[in-house]
C-alpha cells in the first residue's frame, strides 16, 4: 500500500537535523516539479509546432530523456521522510513499541545497504558518461549531467535513511509509540479523514473566494 505518515519532532539534535534535510529534500521536490511544469510546456510547443508549422523542437526526446532523471529522482528522499514509498505493511501493521521499530531498524538498514550499492554503480556510470564523452542521438546532447543527478540524489536518499535508523534505534531504546524524525504509518481510516478533510478545506477555500 502506499503509505501516509505523520512526522514527529522535538528539541533533540536528531529531530533538528530531521528538519534541516527536510528543507534541502522539499527544495529538490520543487525543482523536480519545475521540471515536470517546463516538461509540459516543451511538449505543448512541439505539438502545436508540428501541427500549425510542421516546425517540431528539435531534439525533443532526446531533452524529455534527460529531464526524466531529475523529475524521476529528486524527490526520493523527500518522499522516503515522509513515508509515501510504496510498501507492505500487512505484518509490520499489527505491531507495536519497540518491536515495530525493531522491524523498522531492520528495513531502513536493508535500504540503507541497498542505497550504497546503488550510489557506487550510478556514480561509475555517471563517470564513465563523463570521461568518453557520451551524448544524445539527435542532437549530441550530454548525458553526463543526467547521470549525476542519480548519485546525487541517492546520497541524499542515504542521508535520509541514516537519521531514520537514528530514529528507529531511539525507539527502539526507549520504547514508546512516538519516535521522532521517523514516518509514523497511519491506518487507512486516518488516511482517507484526513484526504477528506482536505478536499473538504480546498472546497470551503474555493467557495469563499
Amino acid at each position: 500500500m502506499s503509505a501516509s505518515s505523520t512526522v514527529l519532532e522535538d528539541s533533540s539534535r536528531l529531530s533538528w537535523a530531521d528538519r534541516t534535510l527536510f528543507r534541502f529534500e522539499s527544495v529538490l521536490a520543487l525543482l523536480g516539479g519545475v521540471v515536470i511544469f517546463l516538461l509540459v510546456f516543451l511538449a505543448s510547443a512541439n505539438i502545436l509546432g508540428r501541427w500549425l508549422f510542421d516546425l517540431p523542437i528539435d531534439g525533443y526526446v532526446d531533452w524529455v530523456e534527460q529531464a526524466m532523471a531529475f523529475f524521476a529522482f529528486l524527490g526520493l528522499a523527500y518522499t522516503q521522510r515522509l513515508g509515501g514509498h510504496i510498501r507492505m505493511d500487512m505484518l509490520v501493521g499489527n505491531l507495536h513499541g519497540r518491536l515495530l521499530w525493531l522491524s523498522e531498524l531492520v528495513s531502513a538498514l536493508l535500504m540503507f545497504l541497498i542505497t550504497l550499492v546503488l550510489i557506487y554503480g550510478s556514480y561509475l556510470h555517471f563517470y564513465r558518461a563523463y570521461q568518453i564523452g557520451d551524448s544524445s542521438l539527435d542532437i549530441d546532447l550530454p548525458t553526463w549531467p543526467a547521470k549525476l543527478v542519480v548519485p546525487v540524489a541517492l546520497g541524499i536518499l542515504a542521508l535520509r535513511l541514516l537519521l531514520q535508523i537514528g530514529g528507529y534505534l531511539r525507539g527502539v531504546l526507549q520504547g514508546g509509540d512516538s519516535p521522532v524524525a521517523v514516518p509514523l504509518i497511519e491506518d487507512a481510516a486516518t488516511v482517507a479523514a484526513k484526504e477528506a478533510e482536505a478536499v473538504m478545506g480546498s472546497l470551503d477555500n474555493g467557495g469563499t473566494k
